[in-house]
């Protein structure tokens, strides 16, 4: 659905995004994680249509995006910038308003009812935006990407500044509109939002450090540590754990053993010590957290 090709873009003599490849399916949701001026907001607002790059190219479902065919691309994106964007004059409904006769919606009230409605905002219809809170702004902003029912979004932090509670209703909403089919890429800082939602978490630093689901970086990143919590006096099994793992050890009670191949070697290191009279109550692979996962990653192209 999103296709993008080795985009570049440079302003002057700094390069902010360089030779970036990257694809975001029908039904997925795609994690943008990288520091502060990485590139993150750049390739959002290429992707977006509202910067050219200055090499490479966008696809939306198949259609590179042109200055001949942007207009009609955009309006089946729904693009959330970093800043809510709202006219702080205008009331939230008229706010909403505009864009939907900038999309050219029918019914236009019952979309912009069902939408006050959905992010709790109807109390607040006829409130000036500059009278709103950063939360407030925030909702109403997310509300209008959506107004057009939009298959690709596009989303630059859109739990920031939003209490817990709606925070949790906008991943819901999200999960439910990857379920419905769109495409989404998700810009965050929140990394456990970002595993708890996201199919894939890329990587970005200027270049695409690594592109995968979370749980396969975790493979490619991982100490190869397994942990064997037993019934009774660990100790007692370190010898026969140690003609497994010369470098086996005790950890908080438990075995540790670091293997080459956890998936496949495991199963022998639980056959080998049940049968020298473990009795194991646990045995897990220690796997590093996302957040150890992205401070290495990052970490490396510094």
């Amino acid at each position: 659905m999103i296709n993008a090709t080795n985009l570049t873009r440079a302003f002057g003599d700094r390069v902010a995004v360089r030779d970036v490849t990257l694809d975001v399916a029908r039904g997925e949701i795609v994690a943008l994680l990288g520091p502060n001026g990485a590139g993150k907001t750049t390739t959002m607002r290429m992707l977006a249509g509202l910067i050219a790059p200055t090499s490479g190219t966008v696809a939306i479902d198949g259609t590179t995006l042109t200055r001949g065919t942007g207009t009609a691309l955009r309006g089946r994106i729904g693009f959330l910038t970093e800043s809510p964007g709202l006219w702080d004059r205008l009331t939230v409904r008229e706010n909403l308003d505009i864009y939907a006769r900038l999309y050219g919606l029918r019914d236009r009230d019952r979309v912009i009812d069902g939408e006050l409605d959905r992010f709790q905002l109807r109390d607040h219809a006829s409130a000036r935006a500059a009278e709103l809170s950063k939360g407030m702004r925030q909702k109403v902003a997310i509300a209008r990407a959506l107004l057009h029912d939009p298959p690709v979004l596009l989303l630059d932090e859109p739990t920031s500044g939003l209490d817990p509670e709606i925070a949790r209703g906008v991943r819901q909403l999200l999960e439910e509109r990857r379920n419905a089919g769109c495409a989404i890429l998700v810009s965050t800082h929140n990394l456990d939002e970002a595993e708890r939602l996201a199919n894939r978490v890329a990587v970005l630093q200027s270049r695409l450090v690594a592109c995968d689901r979370p749980a396969d970086l975790r493979k490619r990143l991982t100490s190869g540590r397994v942990i064997v919590r037993v019934s009774g006096n660990a100790a007692a099994l370190l010898p026969l754990a140690r003609s497994l793992d010369p470098s086996a050890s005790i950890d908080d009670g438990a075995l540790a053993l670091r293997l080459a191949d956890p998936e496949s070697q495991t199963p022998d290191v639980v056959e080998a010590l049940v049968a020298g009279g473990a009795r194991i109550t646990e045995v897990r692979a220690e796997m590093p957290a996302l957040e150890d996962i992205y401070l290495k990653l990052v970490g490396g192209q510094s």
